[in-house]
């Protein structure tokens, strides 16, 4: 278990992530607190979509599977362009002073951005799980693919085999 969490944090990818989470918290730290409408909205969504990415970064590295890995990677570049457009918006408050630390998160997230697709691009395209609503099947599956763990025999008494012995 230790191992494969240092593996995350030597992870660039991951390590990008935690960057930009602390460069979203300087960033919001910078917006006037009297400013209920940027605290109640953008700062909030900064902060949760900044908390989102690492989190999901390690859900991902936590599994092998494709459907999975790529769910988690839609979530990521979700919360990624969702940021570095939050961010951007700031640049146009009169309020926010240092506007120093908008131009490094968005610097930032492109840096993350080109890290990312090479991390997608690595994934196992062949170990995966039918999607049957078809949004993270690897190329050429499709959902309406007649799924091949269909075919394999189960027969759950065969599994929870009970004898009247064992219910004791």
């Amino acid at each position: 278990m230790k191992n494969n969490r240092d593996e995350l944090h030597q992870f660039p990818l991951f390590q990008k992530a935690e960057q930009i989470l602390k460069i979203t918290q300087g960033l919001v730290e910078i917006v006037p607190a009297d400013n209920e409408f940027l605290q109640e909205t953008t700062v909030r969504f900064m902060l949760e979509d900044a908390m989102i990415i690492p989190a999901k970064i390690a859900g991902a590295h936590g599994v092998e599977l494709y459907d999975l890995k790529m769910e988690n990677a839609t979530i990521i570049r979700k919360a990624a362009r969702d940021l570095y457009v939050q961010a951007g918006s700031l640049r146009f408050e009169e309020s926010i002073q240092d506007k120093d630390y908008i131009n490094l998160l968005r610097n930032e997230i492109e840096e993350f951005r080109l890290l990312f697709i090479d991390w997608v691009e690595n994934f196992d395209v062949w170990n995966y799980i039918k999607d049957d609503w078809g949004l993270f099947n690897p190329p050429g599956v499709s959902a309406h693919d007649k799924d091949p763990d269909d075919d394999i025999p189960f027969n759950p008494d065969d599994f929870l085999n009970f004898d009247d012995d064992d219910e004791e």
